[in-house]
C-alpha cells in the first residue's frame, strides 16, 4: 500500500517574468508524493492557463486516481487514466522519481538515456524595452550564457531584435513569439531574423490558426510548442514546422514525452526540450529528453528567487547535471 499526497507550492521569482500572453510573478506549482515501502518519489507539475488547467483543477484530477495510485497504479495504466497535461505530469515524475530511487540508479539511468554531465541551456530574455531586453541579454552572455531565448509580442519587433543583436553578436538566439503574430507580414518577418541570425523562430502563429504555414518558404526551422503536445499531434505539424518543443507538463510526463521525441525523430523532427517556470524536480524530470534534443530550453528554475533544495547549479550557461542521481 502506497502513500500519496499532493499539495500546491508557490515560488516567488527574482523579476517578473513577462511573455506575449502576461507577466508572472511567482511560479505555482502543484506536487505529488508517493511514498512506498520506505521509498519516496517527488514529482512536479505546473498547470497552466493557456491550456485551461489551475492548481484547484489539477488537484481535483490526481484525486480522481488517488484510490489507483495507493494500490500500486503503474505509469503505463496511469496514460489512459488522465489526459494530457500537468495532472498527469505530476504523477508520472513520481512515479519515474520512485522507481529510480528504489532501484538506486538515476533517472537517465532508469531510462536508458546517454548521462550528460552538463546541459547548455537556453537563457529567456523576457518582454521589455529595447534597451532593456539589449541589456538583459548582455548580462546572461557575460555570466556565460552563450544561447539566448528572446520572448516577443507583436510590438517593436525590430527595435527589440536589432539592439539585442548589437548586445551580444556572437550569441545564438531564438525568438519565441508564444503565438502572438498573424500571418500577415510573417515573411518579411523571417526575413529580418534570417538577417539577424536567429537560428530558429518558435511557435509565431496561434495554435489551430497556423494553416498558413503549410508551405510556406522561410529561411530559418519554426518550431511547434503550443501546437504539439503529444503523438497525436504530429500529423497536422508536418509540412508547418521543422522543430517540437517537448515539455512534460503538456506530454503529461516523461512516459508520453519520450514517445513523442521518438515519434518525432522518426517522423524527421527535430527536437527543443522546454518547461514551465518551476522548480528544479522539474527539470530534473526531463533530463533524459536532452541527449535527443537540439536546443535545450531548461531555465525554469533559475528565476526563483529560492529554488528547491538540492537545486541545480548553473555555471557558464550550462545546467550541471551530474549530481542528479537519485539520493
Amino acid at each position: 500500500m502506497r502513500t500519496v499526497k499532493c499539495y500546491p507550492e508557490a515560488w516567488p521569482l527574482h523579476t517578473p517574468f513577462v511573455i506575449a500572453r502576461g507577466s508572472r510573478t511567482e511560479a505555482k506549482v502543484v506536487v505529488v508524493e508517493i511514498e512506498e515501502e520506505g521509498v519516496k518519489g517527488i514529482g512536479e507539475a505546473t498547470p497552466y492557463t493557456r491550456y485551461g488547467e489551475s492548481e484547484a483543477l489539477v488537484l481535483e484530477q490526481i484525486a480522481t486516481v488517488m484510490p489507483q495510485l495507493q494500490q500500486g497504479l503503474s505509469r503505463e495504466a496511469l496514460q489512459s487514466l488522465l489526459p494530457a497535461g500537468a495532472a498527469r505530469n505530476a504523477i508520472d515524475s513520481a512515479l519515474w522519481d520512485l522507481a529510480a530511487r528504489q532501484q538506486h540508479v538515476t533517472l537517465e539511468q532508469l531510462v536508458g538515456a546517454e548521462p550528460t554531465q552538463s546541459v547548455v541551456t537556453a537563457h529567456t530574455v523576457s518582454i521589455d524595452t529595447p534597451e532593456a531586453m539589449a541589456s538583459s541579454a548582455q548580462a546572461l552572455w557575460q555570466h556565460g550564457a552563450t544561447l539566448l531565448k528572446i520572448k516577443m509580442d507583436n510590438n517593436f519587433i525590430t527595435e527589440r531584435l536589432m539592439a539585442i543583436r548589437a548586445a551580444v553578436p556572437d550569441a545564438t538566439l531564438l525568438v519565441d513569439a508564444n503565438e502572438s503574430w498573424h500571418a500577415e507580414g510573417l515573411a518579411a518577418r523571417c526575413q529580418l531574423l534570417a538577417d539577424l541570425e536567429v537560428a530558429m523562430l518558435e511557435q509565431p502563429l496561434p495554435a489551430g490558426e497556423d494553416a498558413a504555414l503549410a508551405n510556406f518558404i522561410h529561411p530559418l526551422p519554426i518550431c511547434a510548442d503550443e501546437s504539439c503536445h503529444t503523438r497525436e499531434s504530429l500529423p497536422a505539424l508536418r509540412g508547418r514546422y521543422e522543430m517540437v518543443n517537448i515539455k512534460l507538463d503538456k506530454a503529461g510526463g516523461l512516459t508520453e514525452a519520450l514517445a513523442l521525441a521518438h515519434a518525432a525523430l522518426q517522423q524527421g523532427f527535430t527536437l527543443m526540450s522546454g518547461c514551465m517556470i518551476c522548480t528544479s524536480r522539474a527539470i530534473r524530470a526531463a533530463l533524459p529528453l536532452v541527449p535527443l534534443v537540439r536546443f535545450a530550453d531548461l531555465d525554469g528554475a533559475t528565476w526563483l528567487a529560492v529554488d528547491v533544495e538540492p537545486a541545480l547549479k548553473v555555471h557558464d550557461g550550462a545546467l550541471m547535471t551530474a549530481a542528479s542521481a537519485a539520493e
